[in-house]
C-alpha cells in the first residue's frame, strides 16, 4: 500500500473519526455536546486563518498567490456546472435539487481543509498559507453559481431578487467566512511578533481539538446516514465520483498554475469537498424548496467520509506524482 495512505490512516486525526463513526453504527450514546463542538468549530477556523495570515505576511503577496485566488474563484462557479449535469442527467434530479446540490460541491468544507492541512503537513507537503484565501474565495462563487442553474438562469421575479441579496449578505457574512478572513487578516497584520504571543493556544492545542472535532463528525455522518432515506444508489455513487473527478482536477490546475505539490494537493481537496455548513443555510433562505435531506446526506454523511479517509490521501499522492516530488516515507 502506499505510505501517503498508510500514513493517513494511521494518523490520530483520522483514527478519532472512524472512532466516530465506530460508535455510531454500535448505537453508543457517545456525543459532544453541542455548544463545546461549536467552541472547537470556532478554534479551528481562528487557528487556521491566524496561520495562514502569519505565512503570507512572510512570503508576501505575489504574482502565484493571484493566480491561486483566481483559479479557486474559477473552480468554485464551473464545478457546479458538472456536477448540476451530472445530477440532473445520471442522479435523475429535478431543477430545483441539482442546483441546490451542485452549490455544495461547488463550495468547499472548512473542516476538510483543515484535516488535509494535518495530513499534508506530517507528510512535509504543508500547503502555503495564502490557501486560506482561496478557500474563502471559492464560497459565493459557488453558492451563485448553483442558484442560477437551480432557477433556470434568472427565471426569477422580483422575489427571487430579494432572496437573491438576502442570499449574498448571509453567505458574505456566514460566521465561518468572518472568522477566517478576520483571523487571516489578523495574522497578516500581526507577523511573528503578534502571533508568538498567542502560539501556546493556537499550536499547542491544535491537534487535540481537531480529534475532538473529527470525533463528533464521525458521529453525526454515520447517524445521519443510518437515518437518511432519501438517498437513492445513482446519488450516492456521484458523491463519491464528483470529488474523486474534481480533486484531481483542481490538483492538476493547481500545477498548471505553478503551486507547489502541498498547495496542489490543498487546491484539488478545496475542489473535492463540499460544503455542508455555509452553503446550507445559504440554501435554506434562497431555495426552500430543495431537499435538505438529499444535499445534506451527500455532502456530510458520504462525501466527507470519503474524503478524510481516503481522497486526500489519493491527492496527496496525485499531487506529489504530477510535480515529480515522489513519495514521503512513514
Amino acid at each position: 500500500m502506499d505510505p501517503t495512505v498508510i500514513q493517513t490512516f494511521t494518523s490520530p486525526v483520522i483514527l478519532f473519526f472512524l472512532l466516530g463513526i465506530f460508535a455510531a453504527v454500535v448505537r453508543s450514546d457517545l456525543a459532544i455536546p453541542e455548544a463545546i463542538a461549536k467552541g472547537l468549530s470556532l478554534y479551528l477556523m481562528a487557528a487556521i486563518g491566524l496561520k495562514g495570515g502569519l505565512a503570507v505576511s512572510k512570503s508576501g503577496i505575489d504574482g502565484t498567490v493571484i493566480a491561486a485566488l483566481l483559479a479557486g474563484t474559477f473552480a468554485g462557479f464551473v464545478i457546479p456546472i458538472f456536477a448540476y449535469a451530472l445530477l440532473k442527467g445520471f442522479g435523475r434530479l429535478d431543477r430545483i435539487n441539482s442546483g441546490a446540490v451542485a452549490a455544495h460541491y461547488g463550495s468547499i468544507s472548512v473542516v476538510t481543509f483543515v484535516t488535509a492541512v494535518e495530513i499534508l503537513g506530517a507528510q512535509a507537503r504543508e500547503p502555503a498559507g495564502f490557501m486560506v484565501a482561496v478557500m474563502a474565495a471559492m464560497e459565493a462563487p459557488a453558492i451563485l453559481s448553483g442558484l442560477m442553474l437551480a432557477r433556470g438562469f434568472g427565471k426569477s421575479g422580483e422575489a427571487g431578487d430579494q432572496n437573491t441579496g438576502e442570499m449574498l449578505r448571509e453567505v458574505l457574512t456566514n460566521s465561518s467566512i468572518v472568522l477566517l478572513l478576520g483571523a487571516f487578516a489578523i495574522g497578516l497584520a500581526g507577523g511573528e511578533r503578534g502571533f508568538a504571543e498567542v502560539s501556546p493556544f493556537f499550536e499547542a492545542g491544535f491537534k487535540g481539538v481537531l480529534c475532538f472535532f473529527l470525533l463528533d463528525m464521525g458521529l453525526i455522518a454515520a447517524r445521519r446516514i443510518m437515518d437518511s432515506r432519501a438517498i437513492t444508489w445513482r446519488l450516492a455513487s456521484i458523491a463519491v465520483v464528483l470529488p474523486l473527478i474534481n480533486g484531481a482536477a483542481g490538483t492538476a490546475l493547481g500545477v498548471a498554475i505553478g503551486l507547489d505539490t502541498g498547495s496542489a494537493a490543498a487546491l484539488g481537496v478545496l475542489c473535492a469537498s463540499a460544503s455542508y455548513i455555509a452553503v446550507p443555510a445559504a440554501m435554506r433562505l434562497a431555495l426552500p424548496e430543495a431537499d435538505p435531506g438529499i444535499y445534506l446526506t451527500m455532502s456530510l454523511s458520504i462525501t466527507f467520509p470519503f474524503n478524510v479517509l481516503v481522497n486526500i490521501g489519493l491527492i496527496s499522492a496525485f499531487a506529489a506524482y504530477l510535480t515529480g516530488s515522489g513519495v514521503v516515507a512513514p
